[in-house]
């Protein structure tokens, strides 16, 4: 397998890592407007991401990083055409990140509200811009033969996009439920898995249409239908094990699906784009193949005995502090950080 395409998956499923950890992030936050009674429940429910999330984010650097150097045409491309996008997402978690360490440091109702707002809407923005973002690629983009993007509004927002950005927000929130009922106790556990079924229903509408318009407005089924379908399938499948698991209240086991249906949402992206990393609705000539995008062949060398490297050793330590901090949340006091 040439070396180019190796770094493609590695790619993918830094991705799908980031959207994975991220994914329960962001629904934690959006959680604190919705399922926290008062200050202390908010308190409790962002101290269940509190030792994990800037890590997390991590994740997305070194996808963003890996895109840089092992594809650095794909890199200009997408990033000088979602410039405006990007910024807004970029802020979106600085934001955010910043309100997880402000929110606590004063009294002031109209201190802790300011931040709370502000973690809320960190929270919403950037899986609904991912969401758009990765449906935009596969849907296609104004790409010419110079490997430059002349994208209008509209083909950032369009019905498809906007589906995948809601899609993803969902997602997003029905996964951060669920790893708060794992962190918690109590009625804000039981409140957690209750709102997990409420929103149930809605979120697999979504998906459903997700995967229906992804069929109608790109051509991924035509390309990549013999795979696509049968992921497809095995999603809606874990989709009706986590109506069962929620109602047993089987709360790991429904973590793990919701987990698992981000990834094979995720994983279906870089499927759809395969052998391509950017799809031209200009001309299919201008599809930007995974080859014509990648670097050097001595870079991509040096670059994957590194990653080879160093890729276990991240991934050993972050299943190690998982595992430190895997006991539920009290609610006691002296015991929570924000």
């Amino acid at each position: 397998m040439p070396l180019s395409d190796i770094w493609f998956i590695l790619i993918a499923v830094l991705f799908i890592g980031f959207i994975f950890l991220e994914g329960f992030d962001f629904g934690v936050g959006m959680s604190t407007k919705f399922l926290a009674k008062d200050d202390m429940e908010k308190r409790v429910i962002i101290n269940t991401i509190g030792p994990v999330w800037d890590a997390n984010e991590v994740w997305l650097i070194t996808a963003g990083g890996a895109m840089f150097a092992a594809f650095p045409h794909w890199y200009a491309t997408v990033f000088s055409g979602f410039y405006l996008p990007f910024v807004i997402l970029l802020l979106a978690l600085i934001v955010r990140g910043v309100a997880f360490e402000f929110r606590g440091k004063s009294d002031s109702e109209t201190w802790v509200k300011t931040w709370d707002w502000a973690i809320f809407f960190g929270s919403i923005v950037p899986p609904f811009l991912f969401g758009v973002f990765f449906t935009s690629l596969i849907k296609g983009l104004p790409v010419d033969g110079e490997m430059n993007m002349y994208a209008t509004f509209t083909d950032f927002v369009n019905i498809y996009t906007v589906i995948g950005g809601i899609t993803f927000v969902l997602l997003s929130y029905l996964h951060g439920l669920l790893f708060i009922s794992l962190k918690t106790v109590g009625s804000l556990r039981e409140r957690a898995n209750t709102a997990a079924l409420k929103i149930y229903a809605m979120t697999g509408l979504f998906v459903v249409l997700f995967m229906v318009f992804t069929y109608i407005d790109t051509h991924a089924f035509t390309e990549r239908g013999a795979i696509l379908v049968p992921l497809y399938g095995v999603a809606i499948l874990l989709y009706g094990l986590l109506f069962f698991f929620l109602k047993k209240k089987r709360e790991g086991l429904s973590f793990t699906m919701t987990g698992l249906i981000l990834i094979i949402v995720m994983a279906s992206f870089f499927i759809a784009l395969f052998p391509n990393v950017m799809i031209s609705t200009l001309d299919p000539a201008f599809n930007m193949s995974i080859a014509e995008a990648a670097s050097g062949e001595y870079s991509l060398k040096i670059m994957t005995i590194v990653a080879f490297t160093m890729v276990p050793i991240v991934l050993v330590y972050t299943i190690w502090s998982y595992y430190v901090f895997r006991k539920r949340l009290t609610g006691d006091k002296e015991h929570l950080e924000y």
